[in-house]
């Protein structure tokens, strides 16, 4: 559905400052939404583009659906997008699925079952975080569109040389299941519980972890939906003491 719109392009809208969106959102969002509630009627729904409502709080079973994250990456054609669903339970992100329609690459998890990637039509490959512990030997995945220069902080904090830039936080997680990168750092307070759910199951999945700059977990299908304290998300090998780090570098 959004590759039909990509080529031509579409006419963009501003929720807010600086949150576009575009009719390919809301295509994705509608086919999304229609299909999850035909095949799970008893669960509640929380989906970017559809009005939110307090009737999911009464729900354990909750989808969280970002049906494109990386608008912005959409607009410039750059590739950097990704279809996000990730299911709660009781709060817990318990499975996540992150598409990439410019490649057809599909990452899929649940914790404690293994995190895989499926390449167009080739056989799953299972995923699994890298094995760096030593900080300075990390590569950071940071946003093309939403570059913080506090990143330069945490870098300098951390020793660390070397990053790869793309949008998307699925695809970003991604690059930490593939082992391409070791942790993600979004300081921003800004992000929602949609831009979270399906990367931080996936991350779990493939023996990462993620939390906020607090070191606290994300707990969903709460009444607010920002993510106020940032995004941390590492291969868990050395997650504490990038906490640490963080911690320091932004109070100094």
């Amino acid at each position: 559905e959004i590759l039909s719109f990509y080529e031509t392009g579409t006419d963009v809208e501003w929720k807010e400052a600086h949150e576009p969106v575009t009719v390919a959102d809301k295509a994705a969002n509608g086919l999304i939404v229609e299909g999850l509630a035909l095949a799970f009627p008893e669960d509640a729904i929380l989906a970017e583009e559809t009005p939110d409502t307090t009737g999911r709080l009464r729900h354990d079973r909750l989808w969280v659906v970002d049906p494109m994250d990386g608008t912005k990456e959409f607009i410039k054609r750059n590739g950097e997008f990704s279809v996000m669903i990730g299911l709660a339970v009781d709060g817990v992100a318990s499975l996540g699925v992150v598409y990439q329609p410019t490649r057809d690459r599909l990452f899929y998890g649940v914790p404690g079952h293994g995190a895989f990637l499926v390449e167009g039509n080739s056989a799953p490959q299972p995923l699994a975080v890298s094995d760096v512990t030593a900080t300075e030997e990390m590569c950071v995945a940071v946003s093309r569109s939403h570059r913080s220069s506090r990143i330069d902080m945490v870098r300098s904090a951390l020793g660390i040389a070397r990053e790869v830039q793309s949008g998307s936080v699925g695809l970003k997680v991604g690059l930490i299941c593939d082992r391409t990168c070791d942790l993600y750092i979004h300081p921003s307070p800004k992000t929602k519980q949609w831009d979270t759910c399906a990367p931080e199951a996936l991350l779990a999945a493939a023996g990462g972890r993620m939390t906020d700059l607090a070191g606290n977990a994300f707990v969903y299908n709460r009444t607010d939906l920002y993510n106020r304290n940032g995004i941390l998300a590492t291969n868990g090998r050395a997650h504490e003491r990038v906490l640490e780090r963080v911690a320091a570098a932004f109070a100094e």
